[in-house]
This record gives C-alpha cells, sequence and structure tokens, in this order.
C-alpha cells in the first residue's frame, strides 16, 4: 500500500538508502530532531527542504517529483514524452548514436528496459533469433527477451551465467528502492519464470559484481559472442530523458565482427 503523505515516504526512502535518521541529517545540513518531526508529521517541510532532502537520498527526477506531491507542492521536473517537438534535441542525438554504431546492435532503453527505440543491425540479430508470432513481452522487453522459455533464452549457450548476471545487477539496483519500484516488480517477474534457478536471487552484497559478461549465442551452425555497455543522459533535467538508456552491443570475438559486418552488407544490397 502507498504511502500516506510526505513523512511515512521519506521514512520509506531513508530505509530503502540504509540511512539513519543521523546520516540524512548530517546529509541535508539539518538537525536529526527536524528530519524525526518530519517523518513523524510534528513538522511540514518548506519546498526547499523536500528538494534539500531527496538530494541528500539521491532519488531519481521521477520520485523527487512525487516527495514533492506528497508534501503538497507541484513537481519540479517535466516528464516529457520522447515524441513532443521539445526532445526532438534527444530523438536526434539516439538516432545518431544508433546509427553511427553499426553494423553492431544497440536499443534504447527505458527505466523498465522497455525497447524504446532500435538501429537496424538490433533488428536483423532479433529477427535470426526468433521468428514471429512470439508474445508480445518479448518483443517488447530485453529482460523478458532473455528469460522467457520461448525467448533468445533457448539460444543461449551460457544462459545461466548471463541471467544471473543480471538479476544480480537488477537486485542491488532494486535493493536502495521501495517495493513498488520498476526494478523490483521486473526482477519479481524474471525470477518467476519456470526453469529459473531458486538460488539465483540469493546475491552476496560482500562480493563486487562483474563488469560485464559476454553473451553467447547458438543457432544452427551460427555462433555469435556479444557483450554490452550502458549509457545515460548526463544532468538531464527531464524525467524522462534521465530514465532513458542506451545499450550497445559490441563482439566479442571476430567471428562474431564479421557475421554482423556480412548481415549489413547482405541487408544493403
Amino acid at each position: 500500500m502507498a504511502p500516506v503523505g510526505f513523512g511515512p515516504l521519506l521514512r520509506q526512502w531513508r530505509t530503502a538508502r540504509r540511512m539513519s535518521q543521523q546520516q540524512l541529517a548530517i546529509e541535508s545540513e539539518v538537525s536529526t530532531r527536524h528530519i524525526s518531526y518530519v517523518e513523524n508529521g510534528k513538522s511540514s517541510p518548506s519546498r526547499e527542504m523536500v528538494l534539500i532532502l531527496a538530494s541528500a537520498l539521491d532519488l531519481p527526477l521521477r520520485e523527487r517529483n512525487s516527495m514533492l506531491s506528497s508534501a503538497g507542492f507541484a513537481p519540479v521536473y517535466r516528464e516529457t514524452d520522447l515524441s513532443e517537438p521539445d526532445m526532438r534535441p534527444v530523438r536526434q542525438a539516439f538516432d545518431t548514436i544508433l546509427a553511427h554504431h553499426e553494423p553492431y546492435p544497440a536499443v534504447v532503453l527505458n527505466r523498465a528496459w522497455d525497447l524504446v527505440k532500435m538501429n537496424n543491425a538490433f533488428m536483423r540479430l532479433f529477427a535470426f533469433f526468433l521468428e514471429a508470432p512470439f508474445d508480445p513481452i518479448v518483443g517488447q522487453n530485453v529482460m523478458h527477451s532473455l528469460f522467457h522459455p520461448k525467448g533468445v533464452r533457448p539460444y543461449v549457450e551460457n544462459w545461466e551465467e548471463v541471467a544471473g548476471f543480471l538479476v544480480d545487477r537488477l537486485y542491488r539496483e532494486s535493493i536502495t528502492e521501495l517495493e513498488t519500484s520498476e526494478s523490483r516488480k521486473l526482477l519479481d517477474a524474471l525470477l518467476a519464470y519456470p526453469g529459473v534457478p531458486s538460488g539465483m536471487a540469493e546475491i552476496d552484497l560482500a562480493v563486487a559484481p562483474r563488469v560485464c559478461v559476454t553473451i553467447n549465442l547458438a543457432k544452427n551452425d551460427t555462433r555469435l559472442q556479444l557483450f554490452s555497455t550502458l549509457t545515460t543522459l548526463g544532468t538531464p533535467i527531464d524525467v524522462t530523458a534521465q530514465e532513458l538508456r542506451i545499450e550497445s552491443y559490441f563482439p566479442a570475438d571476430e567471428v562474431t565482427g564479421e557475421w554482423l559486418r556480412k548481415a549489413a552488407a547482405s541487408a544493403a544490397n
């Protein structure tokens, strides 16, 4: 159930961030008593104080707007649909990056890992491993496409390694978020798929996460090895812009690079 009012929401975020009232007070440059009074509803924060506390908690812009709304203030940060005229520079930037990454695959994802944009190389790769019709969630979300039994999962030779790496990433993101966050809901959905080992959700936070993992894809006589990187926009002031990211795929060996280049050349002819 969603918290009512600013105090409970502040407490939930402070707990999610694993901060004591004293730590939050130090980061916000206010007294611990003031933090306690705000959380208990004995004191109402000013608009400026809400923003200071949200900044101290390092909240995403969407959550900062939610904090403001819960305290009775209007949101500060815009959430502009990517199709709007004001987002034209962002669209152009994405289109340029995706096009320049050819003949290697690249996609634009939102905070739920849904596909927003993709370049031709990604479409060619996707079409090679998956033939329509398939479950819509497979074509909409890169995480579901990897975990769904009828997605690309049957073609990933090291599926448990890749899936474990992604679960680890989502878990580390979700532990500093609320129970209702996109990361937590997505993680629960992925772990619920048949065939996912129950122990995959047991993450040892004392072990440093891996930087990347190579995805080994195989179909008939074709063997491909890819790894990916994630890129976000720097210092965005729009909710949509902050939540979008580019996943760029690179060949992990020359065989894969040659296959991707030949696929691009064949499509051009």
